[in-house]
């Protein structure tokens, strides 16, 4: 019976190199952990100190509720205490006129503190 000397390495060195692959290509979403939006920069920009309902409008009109894809705004918003505050992050790119009938549609469903996510410059 042959004895066996060395290990071949190189399967390892394969397995290796995918699970880094993997790690790195989710990195970037588990580290920002939303939706890409291009975000408007403002210079008097305030955060908010309660945990508020965040609409994330895309540049090609996807709406999302909290990071889930939402198809009925007001369905999505029904369970929802009236009080709670709304965060619009809405991409810059979007026509102003979009936004404004975003905001107007959560506000015609009952919640008054709406406001828009930006960059701070």
């Amino acid at each position: 019976m042959d004895d066996i000397d060395d290990i071949n390495v190189v399967p390892l060195v394969d397995v290796m190199l995918v699970l880094l692959t993997i790690v790195l290509t989710t990195a970037t979403f588990v580290v920002n952990g939303r939706i890409p939006v291009d975000l408007a920069v403002a210079r008097s920009a305030v955060a908010s100190p309660t945990a508020p309902l965040v609409l994330t409008f895309t540049q090609h009109q996807t709406l999302y509720l909290n990071d889930q894809p939402v198809s009925d705004l007001a369905a999505a918003l029904d369970p929802q205490p009236r009080s709670t505050p709304v965060v619009v992050r809405a991409d810059g790119r979007l026509a102003l006129s979009s936004f404004v009938e975003l905001v107007d549609r959560v506000k015609s469903l009952g919640f008054q503190q709406v406001s828009l996510e930006v960059k701070r410059s």
